[in-house]
């Protein structure tokens, strides 16, 4: 791992736009980039100020490139910890490769993905769980996961796992010292005290790993199956949710081949609605392919939204009732919604005997007309009924990391055999190799103990430029 040249990348979205910005980092940027700029007032960029701006052109052999503003920042008061230059340049795609490729000639190498985050992380900027937030932030789409990935980048998950791993390691040392006085049998670490702790770390970690379920949702986004027989609304539907024509609808049955998929953001919360294929017994070879697949989807979605016709249902209520037990016995474990359209065809009366008739199954129900956009708000409140949104209003610490999320799992195991040896009064030395291995998955989370391997795996994930 080459940490000592100076690299260079385009730091701003690829493709043409009003203005570009290039980043040059490393012991020798800001002299590069000093030889291939010529100052409007005639500056010398090795004498300025650090966090300072400059305005002049890129020059190679007296050929002018582009007017650009320069950045510095000096030593480590910077994103990377190191001396780093930002060159801001028009958009064209052109003058972005050609000052690239200038560079280039002068010494600089061309940065790996998350090159620059790696080096912040290697030069102490920030942690590891920091530096992973910053490809959160970048790739967050709502609200509520750039709450998160806001969160973690300011420290808010490796605080508190770090003043635990201190806690635990200023034990680990009592304990330590209690080996290399084994012989005068002296106990050094308090073990009621200590009993605390372990209880306290305990509580912490299966917090955070409850978390996840919660986080990997807002993550990802709630994946919602929209099922049902075909022609019921299906697609109408998901349009009144997007509030875009982004289904074909038609009066023919089956016009829903394959699986459609779009996102919503509710109140902060991504929401992957799938409109899939209705579910009936058909001979025809393409629409049985798209029955395949809805019942693919359903296995794949994390909520289940069950349409029915208010017509069909009113003269079918039994045939339609023995379909939502099939769906329910068949995915237990899933949230599903049974949703009664066209509501604007029936009475209220009729609208409350189908709910009456819907009771004795446990489901949530319903009522709306997707054309008219009907009930739309209400189903919306349901959908997002499902999701813990307590803890971003609370700004509880949330794991979305799958390694975080693995290592707070190993690091939960070591502290309960460590829980054990303190009740079964187990000798110090075998206690002392499982409070090890905690601190060791402690480490691996906020980056004391690392690899080139590990890193290699997170940051090959970020883009080129940052």
């Amino acid at each position: 791992m080459i940490l000592n040249d100076t690299i260079v990348a385009l730091a701003s979205a690829s493709g043409a736009g009003a203005i570009a910005v290039i980043r040059v980092s490393g012991p020798k940027a800001i002299e590069t980039v000093a030889n291939i700029f010529r100052s409007v007032k005639g500056k010398d960029l090795l004498k300025q100020k650090s966090h300072t701006l400059h305005l002049g052109y890129v020059v190679e052999n007296e050929k002018v490139m582009d007017q650009v503003l320069v950045s510095l920042f000096k030593g480590s008061n910077s994103y990377t910890g190191e001396p780093t230059v930002e060159i801001s340049c028009h958009g064209s795609t052109f003058i972005q490769q050609e000052i690239i490729q200038l560079l280039l000639r002068k010494g600089c190498r061309m940065a790996t993905a998350g090159e620059f985050t790696m080096r912040s992380f290697l030069n102490g900027k920030m942690d590891l769980s920091q530096a992973e937030a910053v490809a959160d932030l970048i790739a967050s789409d709502n609200e509520a996961s750039h709450q998160i990935a806001m969160q973690q980048m300011r420290g808010g998950f490796s605080n508190e796992i770090a003043k635990l791993r201190e806690e635990l390691l200023n034990f680990a040392s009592l304990i330590e010292l209690e080996l290399d006085f084994s012989e005068e049998d002296v106990a050094f670490a308090d073990r009621t005290a200590f009993r605390n702790l372990v209880d306290r770390i305990q509580f912490v970690l299966k917090r955070l790993i409850d978390s996840f379920a919660v986080g990997n949702v807002i993550k990802n986004g709630i994946p919602v199956a929209i099922v049902g027989e075909p022609n019921v609304g299906k697609s109408t539907l998901l349009n009144a949710l997007l509030n875009e024509e982004r289904a074909i609808v038609s009066d023919i049955a089956g016009t829903t081949r394959d699986t459609i998929e779009d996102e919503l953001v509710i109140n902060g919360i991504g929401f992957r609605f799938i409109d899939t294929a209705g579910i009936r017994d058909t001979k025809d070879v393409v629409e049985s392919i798209g029955i395949k697949k809805t019942f693919e989807k359903i296995e794949q979605a994390q909520v289940v939204l069950y349409l029915f016709e208010s017509l069909k249902f009113k003269v079918q209520s039994s045939e339609y009732i023995i379909e939502i037990e099939k769906i329910k016995n068949q995915f237990p474990l899933k949230p599903l919604v049974v949703v009664i359209n066209k509501m604007d065809l029936l009475s209220e009366d009729e609208i409350q005997t189908i709910k009456k008739q819907l009771e004795p199954l446990n489901v949530k129900l319903e009522t709306i007309s997707a054309k008219n956009k009907m009930g739309i708000e209400e189903l919306k409140n349901t959908l997002l009924s499902f999701v813990n949104t307590g803890v971003l209003r609370n700004n509880e610490t949330v794991i979305t990391n799958s390694r975080h999320y693995d290592a707070l799992l190993k690091a939960l195991e070591e502290i309960q055999k460590v829980q054990y040896a303190l009740d079964m009064n187990i000798s110090a030395d075998l206690m002392a190799i499982d409070i090890r291995q905690a601190l060791y998955y402690f480490g691996e989370i906020t980056g004391e103990v690392t690899n080139d391997e590990l890193l290699g795996n997170i940051f090959a994930n970020f883009c080129i430029g940052k």
